[in-house]
Parts: C-alpha cells; sequence; structure tokens
C-alpha cells in the first residue's frame, strides 16, 4: 500500500448539478472521496486532483466545432472545485484541458503549477498504484484509467465515486466494463479502504 495513491478527477462546478455540463447525480460522489481522501491522507499517502482548465475558446466547445457546450474555462466559478470537496492538505492540483487543439480528457494530460505532467509526479513518488474517482465515468474517469494501465500501473476504479455523462444510455457501464477487462479493479470505497488497510 506504500505506493499507491489517489487521484480524484474533475469534481467541479460545471459538471455537478447546476453547472453548465451537470453529470446527472454528480455531487453524490463527494461524499465517498472526502472519505477516502481522509482515509489517504490518515496514512500519509499522496492525493492528487484534477481540474478541466479551458482556454475560453477551444476546439472542445461547440463553438469551436467541438462536442461540448463552454464549461470550465480557467479561473472561473464553474471551473472550482465543488464547495464540498474536502481536499487533504498537500493534494497535488493538476491543470488539463488547457490546449486549444487538445480535449485533455486524461489526467495524464495534466500537469501542476510548475508544468510537471502526472507520470513524472506518480515517478517522482515511486507510485504504481491508483485509487481513482471522480467525473465523469464515460470520459475523464475513463480515459485516465486506461492510460494509468497501459502505463504498467495498477489501478482500482472507486464505483460509487463516480459518475457518468451518458450521451447514449449505458455509456457508463460500458465504461467500467472497458476498464475492468482491460485490468482495472472495480471497488466501492469501503471495499477499498477495507481491502488496503485504510483507517478512516
Amino acid at each position: 500500500m506504500k505506493n499507491s495513491a489517489l487521484l480524484i478527477i474533475d469534481v467541479q462546478n460545471d459538471f455537478c448539478p447546476g453547472g453548465s455540463l451537470a453529470v446527472t447525480g454528480g455531487d453524490r460522489v463527494i461524499a465517498p472521496l472526502n472519505r477516502v481522501a481522509a482515509a489517504f491522507a490518515a496514512a500519509g499517502l499522496p492525493v492528487f486532483a484534477t481540474r478541466d482548465w479551458h482556454p475560453p475558446e477551444t476546439s472542445h466547445f461547440q463553438a469551436q466545432g467541438g462536442p461540448w457546450p463552454v464549461h470550465c474555462v480557467r479561473d472561473s466559478a464553474g471551473a472550482a472545485y465543488h464547495p464540498d470537496l474536502r481536499l487533504p492538505e498537500g493534494t497535488v492540483h493538476l491543470y488539463k484541458g488547457v490546449d486549444e487543439q487538445r480535449d485533455g480528457y486524461s489526467a495524464f494530460d495534466g500537469a501542476d503549477q510548475t508544468g510537471t505532467l502526472l507520470e513524472s509526479l506518480l515517478a517522482d513518488r515511486s507510485v504504481d498504484h491508483l485509487s481513482i474517482g471522480g467525473l465523469a465515468t464515460d470520459y475523464c474517469v475513463r480515459s485516465s484509467v486506461l492510460d494509468a494501465l497501459t502505463r504498467g500501473l495498477t489501478v482500482t476504479v472507486l464505483t460509487d465515486a463516480v459518475a457518468g455523462v451518458e450521451l447514449r444510455p449505458g455509456d457508463s457501464e460500458r465504461s467500467l466494463n472497458d476498464m475492468r477487462v482491460a485490468g482495472a479493479r472495480l471497488l466501492t470505497v469501503e471495499q477499498a479502504v477495507q481491502a488496503h488497510g485504510l483507517q478512516r
């Protein structure tokens, strides 16, 4: 367990109820994420959190030919973390989707304030296992999990701490199955806490 980290993906106002690209029930991931984040922090394990941090104009948005309404524009209220999310002191914050020509779905496209990419940050801490939760199951979570697996990391998906956009009905379940088939372990937060011997 000493080489594990928690990765929280895009729990931002625009992806939660009332936001410009709201995930149905997106805010239900917050309580389990708060529990697991506190457990990781108490065990001295690193916590990473990503945010979409888009420029005002990007090929990601419908106005420029992309698939999505405007959301999570850098420094906007919509790009802020949901106010109920409790990130531990020392959380490493990652910014993704900053390139006007890239969607930036994966956390591995994200970098900290110094420009250091997630892959390097994990290597610096000798992390070889990620527990992952956040938004959205069928896009940024899926991309991040698959990218982690292709980099040789082991991955646990926190099934009660993810929620999907569901552009097509069943997208979330299909994405969870894709992640499982690729090698990810699917556990609830409570199962993960017990499996790793973490204290809450």
